[in-house]
């Protein structure tokens, strides 16, 4: 059990590995205690069609992809805010038993829900630890994140990934041994 907690935002350039740091840095806890979704693209032919999430229950859907149509898009992706909404929010109920929250990404397609928003700001004033990675760039919610007291932003390049993922898994360790 994690004695304290810790709001900790990847940020970064597309690419440069943010979901793999996270994914290698959640390796080290028991999964029954973590929560949260990941992204990833969506590609065919090796051409980028859209993005999708996965729970870390397993549950996966689409977050974003050009074949869909309405009023939320982020360039040439339309968002499915509706379908995000009925899965992923509720993944991150900051009643839920997990100790740490994973969140990839907070960033301009998932702050189009409001439910997204208010979940997300349930969890940092909650006494879960929170590992998220976030858009370099970005008001409101994506702004919030980065400024609220106690956060630890690290600015993940190629050159300081290993050091890091370290760096972070240590900072959570701690915590879950309660020293």
């Amino acid at each position: 059990m994690l004695s304290k907690s810790a709001k900790i935002l990847l940020t970064g350039l597309p690419g440069c590995g943010k979901t793999t740091a996270i994914m290698q840095i959640i390796d080290n806890f028991d999964s029954k205690k973590v929560a949260g979704f990941y992204t990833q693209e969506i590609r065919e032919n090796n051409v980028r069609k859209g993005f999708g999430w996965t729970g870390l229950d397993g549950a996966s859907g689409i977050l974003a992809h050009v074949d869909i149509k309405g009023p939320f898009r982020v360039g040439k992706y339309g968002v499915d805010v509706a379908g995000f909404e009925k899965s992923v929010v509720n993944i991150l109920d900051v009643q839920a038993d997990a100790e740490l929250f994973v969140i990839d990404e907070i960033g301009k397609m998932e702050c189009f829900s409001k439910k997204f928003i208010t979940a997300i700001r349930r969890l940092f004033i909650s006494n879960k630890s929170v590992l998220a990675t976030v858009a370099q760039k970005g008001s409101g919610l994506i702004s919030e994140v980065k400024n609220y007291p106690g956060t630890k932003l690290f600015n993940l390049t190629a050159q300081n990934r290993d050091k890091t993922i370290a760096e972070i898994s240590q900072i959570l360790l701690f915590l879950k041994k309660g020293t």
